[in-house]
């Protein structure tokens, strides 16, 4: 062998050498136990039944982590029988969420374990802190309050800003947000944003060619139910666990007006002008695309500038869940004949999707009966193609 090949060959062993030194993270530096899952695990040994919940954006409504995750408590608690309710919907955060938990999820029957993840679009939609504070909490206390002895498991999910960010010495508003109220709680957390930051510093992994996307590849759908199975087996295997009521009744919130009793309100409660008309099986004209539950379902929708409607309500915020498309307009809207405000229903996505789009009209109002009236402006955004306002649900905080 020359010299030039032998320098060659011991620099590949020593690259191999290097690699093969390198020793993964733990999983568990990245997981808030806090309180547990004992309530779980009672269920698990003392339940015929156990149902399973997943809340949360495109990253947990594509295959992946929920479906390892499902197939990993069914194989390893055979004499189970798992309930499992997928109420992942892509682009949706906190603020839709806690409005659409009792229909999505609650009505569904009990919930022993609840998955929350909403921090990557709480950041991609820009979702104002106090908003996410409020969201998470309401989520929180109206599971509770539905079922005590519900355990929740709060996620936050990597993407290439939040890694960013934690370079930079920052922890990102919507995994501090996601602590603060685990926290608060005393519930148990993952933080697998920072794990994935972590494991990339420490040369396990590459994003580019492993993880790939905020919407992990195999590889990345794999991390994180790896992380999360970490939790759980730590945290099941208890034949001698105790069921206890989580005492959130007893806890101060965290913000006052927190959305403890979001729900949605049908569209047909509204007054409207003859400008508007009531869909009962909505679909595009224009072929573009949509997101399953928002399109082939009623919807009020109206394209003419000046068209009105007025909503009377009783509670403390309301709001609007809309399907934001090409020609999404901008309205006009007051609250009791107050000052005039503005809302643009366009978003950077609305070019090429008709995205559920979720709006706050106002909150921490004073809890009892109000008026919300709405018109559709004369303005646009420069990039609309038209007015249009086209509205699936109303929200309510009561």
């Amino acid at each position: 062998m020359t010299k030039k090949y032998l320098l060659f060959f011991l620099l590949i062993i020593s690259c191999l050498n290097t690699s093969a030194q390198v020793q993964p993270l733990p999983f568990s530096n990245y997981i808030e136990k806090r309180g547990g899952l004992s309530n779980t695990a009672y269920a698990i040994n003392n339940q015929q039944t156990v149902t399973v919940a997943f809340l949360g954006g495109s990253i947990t409504y594509n295959p992946g982590w929920k479906e390892m995750i499902a197939r990993y408590l069914k194989d390893t608690y055979p004499k189970v029988k798992f309930k499992f309710i997928a109420a992942g919907i892509p682009s949706l955060g906190s603020l839709p969420h806690v409005f659409r938990l009792q229909r999505d999820v609650l009505d569904s029957g009990k919930v022993d374990l609840l998955f929350l993840e909403a921090a990557v679009n709480d950041q991609v939609n820009g979702t104002d802190s106090v908003t996410q504070v409020r969201s998470l909490e309401g989520i929180v206390r109206h599971a509770n309050k539905n079922n005590p002895f519900m355990d929740v498991v709060m996620m936050s999910f990597a993407d290439p800003d939040k890694t960013s960010l934690y370079n930079k010495g920052l922890v990102p508003t919507s995994i501090a947000n996601h602590e603060l109220v685990a926290g608060h709680y005393n519930l148990s957390s993952i933080n697998l944003a920072k794990a994935v930051r972590d494991k990339i510093a420490n040369k396990e992994f590459s994003w580019e060619k492993d993880f790939k996307d905020l919407h992990p590849s195999p590889f990345g759908q794999r991390l994180y139910f790896e992380a999360i199975k970490t939790l759980l087996s730590a945290e099941l295997n208890s034949p001698n666990a105790k069921k206890e009521k989580h005492p959130f009744a007893s806890i101060s919130v965290l913000n006052k007006d927190s959305f403890t009793g979001g729900s949605y309100l049908n569209i047909e409660n509204a007054q409207y002008s003859s400008d508007w008309i009531l869909n009962k099986n909505w679909t595009p004209a224009d072929h573009v695309g949509t997101r399953d539950g928002y399109v082939k379902v009623p919807v009020l929708e109206s394209a003419k500038i000046g068209a009105t409607l007025s909503l009377k309500f009783k509670g403390n915020a309301i709001g609007m869940a809309i399907v934001s498309g090409p020609d999404a307009g901008i309205v006009d809207y007051t609250i009791d004949n107050g000052p005039e405000q503005h809302i643009d229903l366009y978003t950077q996505w609305s070019s090429f999707l008709h995205l559920p789009w979720y709006v706050l009209f106002g909150s921490g109002l004073k809890n009892g009966n109000h008026e919300l009236k709405l018109t559709i402006s004369n303005e646009k955004n420069k990039n609309s193609k038209g007015n249009a306002c086209r509205i699936v649900y109303f929200l309510l905080n009561k």
